[in-house]
C-alpha cells in the first residue's frame, strides 16, 4: 500500500512540475474528441441517409421498405412514417400504423397525381382514445422516368407544421433519387443481357449446319474424330448459351475460341491456319462475356471464308503493365473503312437483323460493351482495307471495380 501511495505522489509531482503543458495537452485532446452540436447533427443525418440508401438502391419492395423506414423516419423527424407503393403500405415505423388503410388510400392519390398532399385530423378519423395522429404529409417517391413509384407518409401529432412538410418532401425527393438509380442499374443489367442475346443470335445457322455437316463427314471414315468434334461442339454451345455471369476470364474465352476453331478447321482443313501468342500472366484478366469470341468468328466468317487459298487468324494477348492488350487479326479480304463505318451504323439501327447488319453487329456490340464497362478510352480499334485483311485491337484493364469473372 505504501508503495502505491508513493507512486501516486510521484505522478502528482510530475504533473505539477509539467503544469501548463499538461493542461494544454488535455484541452487539445478534448477539442479533438468532442464534436460540436452542428457536427453531430450533420453526422446523424448523413449516417441515417447512408443506412436508408443501401436497401433503396435495390428497388421498392416490402423488404427494402422495411429496412429503410426507420432511417427515413429519423430524417423526417416524425413520430411515425409509412412507405407505400401504388397499391398498399409496404412498411411502418413508429406510431400510427392502425391508420394503414387511410395512408394507403392517400398514397394511391399521390402516386396517381404525382403531387404531395397534406392531411388534417378531419381526413384521418379514428375512434382510439390513445391515437396521436392529428395529420400527415404524403409525398411521392419519383422514379427515373419522373413518374411516382410510391409515397412517403409522415405522421404528425398536431396539424402538420411547415417544417414537417418541407422535411417530408425533401426526404421523399432524395429517396426517389435512390429508387431511380436502382431502376437505372436494373436497366443496365437488362441491356447487358440483351446485348449478350444479340451476340448469341449471331451464331449463324450456317455455322451450325456446316459444323454438323463436317462432323457427319467423319462418322464413317473417322468415328473417333467425329466423337471429338461432337464434344467440342457441345462445349462451345454450352459456353455461348450459359445463363449466368456478365463477365468471364480471358482463359475461358480462349477455351471457347479454341473449340470454335477446332470445328472450323475440320471444315476448312489446311486452308485455315491459326497463330496464338498469349502471355500466361494475362489469362486471369476479367472481361465482358463474349467480347473476344465474336471477333474471331467475324475473322473466319467474313475475312477468310471469302479468300481463296490459305488464310491465317492471329490472336495475341500481351501484358502491358496495368492493362492487357488483345488483337485479333486475319489476312483475309478486308473491307473498305467507309463501308465498315456504314455497316456498323446499319447494325445499330437494325439491331443486327439481316446479313449485312449481322456482319457488323459483333463489332458494334463488343465496342459498346467495352466502353460501358471500362470507359470510352477502351473501345475497339479496327484497321482494315480491301485486300489487306482486318486487325481488331482492344485494351482491357487488369483490375477494374465491378468486374468479377
Amino acid at each position: 500500500m505504501g508503495g502505491q501511495i508513493g507512486s501516486a505522489v510521484a505522478v502528482v509531482a510530475v504533473l505539477v512540475a509539467l503544469g501548463g503543458a499538461v493542461v494544454a495537452v488535455l484541452r487539445l485532446r478534448a477539442r479533438r474528441g468532442v464534436a460540436t452540436a452542428e457536427q453531430r447533427a450533420t453526422y446523424d443525418v448523413l449516417h441515417s441517409a447512408s443506412l436508408a440508401a443501401e436497401p433503396l438502391r435495390t428497388g421498392l419492395t416490402a423488404a427494402t421498405a422495411g429496412k429503410a423506414a426507420r432511417h427515413l423516419r429519423r430524417l423526417v423527424g416524425a413520430p411515425g412514417l409509412t412507405v407505400a407503393d401504388a397499391e398498399r403500405c409496404l412498411a411502418f415505423d413508429g406510431r400510427g400504423s392502425h391508420h394503414g388503410d387511410q395512408f394507403a388510400e392517400a398514397a394511391r392519390r399521390v402516386v396517381t397525381g404525382n403531387r404531395s398532399i397534406v392531411l388534417s385530423a378531419g381526413d384521418l378519423p379514428c375512434d382510439r382514445v390513445d391515437c396521436i395522429v392529428r395529420g400527415a404529409v404524403v409525398a411521392p417517391l419519383t422514379g427515373a422516368d419522373g413518374q411516382a413509384l410510391g409515397a412517403l407518409v409522415a405522421v404528425a401529432d398536431s396539424h402538420p407544421a411547415p417544417g414537417l412538410v418541407q422535411a417530408t418532401m425533401e426526404t421523399a425527393r432524395w429517396a426517389g433519387s435512390q429508387l431511380a438509380l436502382a431502376e437505372l442499374d436494373s436497366s443496365r443489367e437488362r441491356l447487358a443481357r440483351a446485348e449478350v442475346r444479340a451476340l448469341r443470335a449471331q451464331i449463324s445457322p450456317h455455322f451450325i449446319y456446316n459444323a454438323l455437316t463436317a462432323i457427319a463427314s467423319f462418322v464413317r471414315t473417322d468415328p473417333e474424330r467425329a466423337r471429338e468434334l461432337i464434344l467440342e461442339f457441345a462445349e462451345f454451345t454450352r459456353y455461348s448459351f450459359r445463363a449466368h455471369g456478365e463477365f468471364t476470364t480471358l482463359a475461358e474465352e480462349l477455351r471457347s475460341i479454341d473449340r470454335y476453331l477446332t470445328i472450323e478447321r475440320a471444315r476448312f482443313g489446311d486452308r485455315l491456319q491459326v497463330r496464338l501468342q498469349i502471355a500466361p500472366e494475362v489469362l486471369p484478366v476479367g472481361l465482358p462475356f463474349l467480347c473476344l469470341q465474336p471477333l474471331v468468328e467475324n475473322a473466319v466468317r467474313h475475312g477468310l471464308s471469302r479468300k481463296p487459298g490459305v488464310g491465317m487468324v492471329s490472336i495475341e494477348a500481351r501484358d502491358a503493365g496495368a492493362e492487357c492488350h488483345i488483337t485479333v487479326e486475319d489476312d483475309g479480304v478486308g473491307m473498305d473503312p467507309a463501308a465498315l463505318a456504314a455497316g456498323v451504323a446499319q447494325a445499330a439501327a437494325s439491331n443486327g437483323r439481316g446479313d449485312e447488319a449481322g456482319q457488323h453487329v459483333g463489332l458494334s456490340n463488343v465496342d459498346e460493351r467495352l466502353r460501358t464497362v471500362f470507359g470510352d478510352r477502351f473501345g475497339l480499334v479496327v484497321e482494315t482495307a480491301p485486300g489487306a485483311g482486318t486487325k481488331v485491337s482492344m485494351r482491357v484493364p487488369k483490375f477494374h471495380p465491378g468486374v468479377r469473372a
